[in-house]
C-alpha cells in the first residue's frame, strides 16, 4: 500500500501480528501516523486456522478489507457441534447458515491465520511495518516514549501500543511485571489437506469431540482445501510455547487412541502436529499508562476455547483508533476512553473482554478437564458471537474519522 499524507501524533505498534498490524491498519486508515516494529524478521505462514465470527468481519468491513478475506474463508453452515468421544453422537449444534445474517448481519467463517494477517498486512504502508525490531525495552520519559531494540537501535514515539502478545514487553512496563501461569493443558495442532482427510471433517460445521481430560476441534480452512484440527490434552510440560515446536503424529494420536475411529483418521491424515503449552495471565486493573496502552493478547490473553482471540483484538484495534482520532491531541484522554470501552464494558453485556476471558479460563479448568458434555450454552454462544459495538465497528467509511466526537 502507498503511504499518504499524514499528521497527529508518532505512534509506535510493538508486535506486527493480527492485533499489531490490524491497529497499524486502523490508524492510517484514519490518518494517523503508525509504525509496527515486529520481531520476525519475515512475514512468513504461521500458525493454523481461526474462526472469524460476526463481531469479527464488522471490523474488517470496515477497514474495507473483507473481501480479501472471505474470498478464501469458509462459511459455516453449523458451530458448536458438540460430539461424545465414544461414538461421535452429536450432543448438541447451533445453525448458524441464516441465522448469523439474520441476527448479526454477517455470518460466521473460518480462515488461516495468515490470510487474514496478509489482508491487515495490505492496508499498512510498506515504509510503516519494520521488520526484525525485537523490542527489549521501553522507557517513558517527559515528551513520549523511548524503545530500545535488540540492535541497538532506538526509536521514539508519542504514543505505544503494546500488540506483542502473552509475553509483552510493554505490559511489563504498564504494570507490575507478572509470571504466566501455567494452565495443565497442552495443545496440538495440524492442517490436514482436503485430498487425504475423511469426508466428514469437511463439511462446513466446527466440531469439538468432548472426552475424558481432552477435546478435539476440526473446521474447513482455505476454500475447503484443508482441515484445521486443534486439540488439548492434559501436560506436565511448562517448556514448550511456540509456534515451531512439534510433536509426532504418534504422540497425537496416543492422546486419543481410544476415541471415534473418526477422530483417529483425521489425526493420521495430518502433517506433523505442532505442540505447546498453554499459558495464561490474571485481568490487569488497568491496560494504560502515561503514553503506552496494550491490546489483543498482551492486555486480555485467553484461552482459545471460545475462538475469539482474533475478533478481540480486532475489535481493540478498530476502537483505539477510533479514540485517537476523536481525541488526537489529548492522548491521556484517548487512551482512557478506549479502556473504559473495552475494558470495562460500557456498552454492558454486548462486549466485555474480562468476561470472555473469565468464560475461556473456566472451560480450560473444568469443561475442557472433565469429560463432561460441558459448553457454552446457546444464549452464550449467541452473546459471543453477536456482540456489537455499535459505531464503534461499523462499515461506515467515514465513522473511523467521526465516532467518540462527543
Amino acid at each position: 500500500m502507498r503511504d499518504r499524507q499524514q499528521t497527529g501524533p508518532r505512534i509506535a505498534v510493538v508486535g506486527g501480528g493480527i492485533g499489531g498490524m490490524a491497529a497499524a491498519a486502523f490508524l492510517h486508515h484514519a490518518g494517523l501516523t503508525a509504525t509496527v516494529h515486529e520481531q520476525a524478521s519475515a512475514l512468513t505462514e504461521v500458525g493454523a486456522g481461526l474462526l472469524l465470527a460476526p463481531n469479527a468481519v464488522r471490523p474488517l468491513r470496515a477497514l474495507g478489507v473483507a473481501h480479501s478475506v472471505l474470498r478464501r474463508a469458509v462459511p459455516l453452515d453449523w458451530g458448536w457441534e458438540f460430539r461424545r468421544w465414544q461414538d461421535g453422537t452429536v450432543l448438541s449444534v447451533e445453525r448458524l447458515d441464516g441465522e448469523c445474517e439474520r441476527l448479526y448481519g454477517e455470518r460466521t467463517y473460518t480462515t488461516h491465520r495468515a490470510q487474514l494477517l496478509d489482508a491487515l498486512r495490505s492496508a499498512v504502508p510498506d515504509t510503516s511495518v519494520r521488520l526484525a525490531a525485537r523490542c527489549t525495552r521501553v522507557e517513558p520519559h517527559a515528551d513520549g516514549v523511548r524503545l530500545t531494540f535488540a540492535d541497538g537501535s532506538r526509536t521514539d514515539a508519542d504514543l505505544v501500543i503494546g500488540a506483542d502478545g502473552m509475553h509483552s514487553v510493554v505490559r511489563g512496563t504498564v504494570a507490575e511485571p507478572q509470571r504466566p501461569r501455567f494452565s495443565g493443558l497442552c495443545a496440538f495442532r495440524t492442517i490436514v489437506p482436503a485430498a487425504t482427510a475423511p469426508a466428514f471433517a469437511l463439511r462446513r460445521a466446527q466440531t469439538l469431540w468432548l472426552g475424558p481430560d481432552h477435546h478435539l476441534v476440526h473446521y474447513p480452512i482455505s476454500e475447503g482445501e484443508a482441515v484445521n484440527v486443534v486439540a488439548f490434552a492434559p501436560s506436565t510440560d511448562e517448556t514448550a510455547e511456540s509456534w515451531s515446536a512439534t510433536a509426532t503424529v504418534e504422540e497425537f494420536h496416543a492422546e486419543f487412541a481410544d476415541w471415534d475411529e473418526r477422530v483417529s483418521a483425521l489425526i493420521t491424515s495430518g502433517a506433523v502436529p505442532g505442540r505447546w503449552a498453554l499459558y495464561d495471565r490474571p485481568p490487569l486493573p488497568s491496560w494504560t499508562r502515561g503514553r503506552m496502552t496494550l491490546l489483543g493478547d498482551a492486555a486480555h490473553p485467553m484461552f482459545p476455547f471460545y475462538g475469539q482471540g482474533a475478533a478481540q483484538a480486532l475489535e481493540d484495534a478498530a476502537v483505539l483508533a477510533r479514540c485517537l482520532t476523536a481525541h488526537e491531541d489529548a492522548p491521556a484522554l484517548a487512551l482512557a476512553r478506549y479502556e473504559s470501552v473495552m475494558g470495562i464494558g460500557e456498552f454492558g453485556q454486548c462486549r466485555s473482554s474480562p468476561q470472555l476471558v473469565r468464560g475461556s479460563t473456566e472451560w480450560g479448568r473444568w469443561g475442557a478437564r472433565s469429560g463432561r458434555a460441558r459448553r457454552p450454552s446457546g444464549r452464550r454462544a449467541r452473546w459471543i458471537s453477536g456482540r456489537q459495538l455499535g459505531s464503534w465497528c461499523s462499515p461506515d467509511r467515514d465513522g473511523v474519522r467521526r465516532a467518540g466526537r462527543h
